[in-house]
């Protein structure tokens, strides 16, 4: 497997990070190996423990931030551009399901998969995704808020609308149709338009 994201150039930190980013979001934590992680960077091997003395997890939890946060701020960028948050919801479904089809159905929440797997035999790994799932929550609710919706209804639309999008994420990915998230959006919409009118 060739990862496409990995940047030759950088620095072996950061091109593991990145391959092991990209390979989680593919094939999650336990299909993904230390031997894989390092033929995809480039990275050499005595770089591993030099960078991730914690091994495989720590190294794991450091590219889950970094997906998490790159996947943050590129919905940030999205939503800062539109003011209606109707509008914002339908952009960000529209974004995720473009960049899903693209991948050939493979690329996701960079998340979700591991979140799924892992976080159950890793504290770090479950603290690791609990924050990148609050700071996607907090934004929403930023922006809701911003709005003039009450802090706690928003709170609660936040959690619907996270829990919403990834779970059509999923559907999508294993039905390899973006249907599910366009009905989720859908579906978002017609609630948050309740909300707010």
């Amino acid at each position: 497997m060739k990862a496409t994201a990995v940047r030759h150039g950088a620095p072996s930190r950061e091109r593991m990070i990145e391959a092991t980013g990209e390979l989680l979001q593919k094939q999650g934590y336990a299909g993904t190996g230390l031997a894989e992680i390092l033929a995809v960077s480039g990275a050499p091997r005595g770089s591993l423990y030099f960078h991730f003395p914690g091994g495989k997890e720590e190294l794991a939890c450091a590219a889950l931030r970094a997906s998490g946060e790159s996947w943050k701020r590129r919905i940030e960028a999205l939503t800062d551009a539109v003011d209606d948050p109707l509008e914002a919801l339908d952009a960000v479904c529209k974004m995720l399901g473009d960049e899903l089809e693209a991948s050939g159905w493979e690329i996701g929440c960079p998340i979700a998969t591991v979140a799924l797997e892992a976080a159950a035999g890793s504290e770090a790994i479950r603290e690791t995704c609990a924050d990148h799932f609050a700071g996607w929550e907090a934004l929403v609710v930023d922006r809701l808020v911003a709005r003039g919706m009450a802090h706690a209804l928003a709170t609660t639309v936040a959690t619907l609308t996270v829990a919403a999008i990834e779970g059509a994420l999923m559907l999508a990915r294993v039905h390899r149709s973006r249907a599910p998230l366009d009905r989720v959006a859908r579906a978002l919409r017609a609630q948050l338009a309740a909300r707010t009118a």
